[in-house]
C-alpha cells in the first residue's frame, strides 16, 4: 500500500471540480492538507487555512507548483464570533466572492479522563469543533442556497458513536457534528446545498505521529488492519462534493478501515 506522502506527491490532475471554489479549514497539515491538495488537483480553487501563516503558505505553494490555484487565509477558529465571521468574509473574498464547497475540518482532540480535562481544553473543543462549524455554515451556506447549489462536508470521527473510557467531551463534539449535518441537510438541502459528514477512523497524521504504535494496536483487529491515511479521507470528501454524490444528503460516510463495524479479534 502506498504511503500518504507518495500519493499526495503524485496526485493526477482532473477537471471534475473545475470552476468550483472551496474553503478547507485546518488545512495546513494532515487530513486538511490532503483534502485541500486533492480538491485543487481536481480543479477547485482552494482557500488553505490554519493558525500558522507559514505552514498555510507552504501548502499553497505546493498546490500552485502542481498547477492548482490556492490562497492562504490564516485563522484561529477558537477565536471570537467576530473573528470567525471576518474569516468567512475574507476567505470568500479571496475566492472572488463565491464559495461552492465548505469543508469543516479544523478540530482539536484532547482525549483525557473527564476529571483531568482542563477548563481551557473544554472551551477549545466547544469553540473549534462545534461553534466554528456552526458560525461558518451560518455565514456561507445562505449564499450557496441563494445560488441553488453548494456542498458542505463536516469531518467527524468514528468515536462520536461509541462509548470510550476517556475523551467524553471530544467524542460528544463529534456526535454534535453528525447531528448538525443532519439538521443542515434538512435546512439547506431543499435549496440545493448538500451537507454530509466524513467520519475518519484512527488516522495517522503528523499531529499524532508520536502515537503511531498506539494507532497500529487500535487498528490491528480491523478489516483494514492498519491506520487510515489522510488521503483516504480526502478521496471521500472529493466524492461527496462532486456531481457523483447529488443524492447523498445528511449522511455520515465512515472511512475507518472497519474500526466501527468489524471485529476480527475477540
Amino acid at each position: 500500500m502506498q504511503s500518504n506522502a507518495a500519493l499526495l506527491a503524485a496526485l493526477p490532475s482532473d477537471s471534475r471540480l473545475s470552476g468550483q471554489t472551496a474553503i478547507v479549514t485546518g488545512s495546513t497539515s494532515g487530513i486538511g492538507e490532503a483534502i485541500a491538495r486533492l480538491l485543487a488537483a481536481s480543479g477547485a480553487e482552494v482557500v488553505v487555512s490554519g493558525r500558522d501563516v507559514a505552514r498555510a503558505q507552504g501548502v499553497v505553494d505546493t498546490i500552485v507548483a502542481a498547477g492548482g490555484r490556492a490562497h492562504a487565509v490564516p485563522a484561529d477558529l477558537s477565536g471570537s464570533y467576530t473573528e470567525l465571521r471576518t474569516f468567512a468574509r475574507t476567505a470568500t473574498a479571496a475566492l472572488g466572492g463565491r464559495v461552492d464547497i465548505l469543508v469543516n475540518n479544523a478540530g482539536v482532540y484532547p482525549v483525557t479522563a473527564t476529571e483531568e480535562l482542563p477548563d481551557s481544553d473544554l472551551d477549545a473543543i466547544l469553540a473549534t469543533n462545534v461553534r466554528a462549524p456552526h458560525v461558518l455554515v451560518a455565514s456561507i451556506a445562505p449564499g450557496m442556497a441563494e445560488r441553488g447549489a453548494g456542498a458542505v462536508v463536516n469531518i467527524g470521527s468514528w468515536m462520536g458513536r461509541v462509548g470510550t473510557s476517556s475523551g467524553a467531551m471530544y467524542t460528544a463534539s463529534k456526535a454534535a457534528t453528525e447531528q448538525m449535518t443532519r439538521n443542515w441537510a434538512a435546512e439547506y438541502g431543499p435549496r440545493g446545498v448538500r451537507v454530509n459528514t466524513v467520519a475518519p477512523g484512527a488516522t495517522l497524521t503528523p499531529g499524532n505521529a508520536d502515537f503511531s504504535a498506539v494507532l497500529d494496536m487500535m487498528t490491528s483487529g480491523t478489516a483494514a488492519g492498519r491506520p487510515v491515511r489522510p488521503i483516504d479521507i480526502a478521496y471521500a470528501v472529493r466524492f461527496l462534493v462532486s456531481e457523483e454524490a447529488l443524492f447523498v444528503q445528511g449522511n455520515t460516510l465512515d472511512v475507518d478501515g472497519g474500526i466501527l463495524n468489524t471485529r476480527l479479534k475477540f
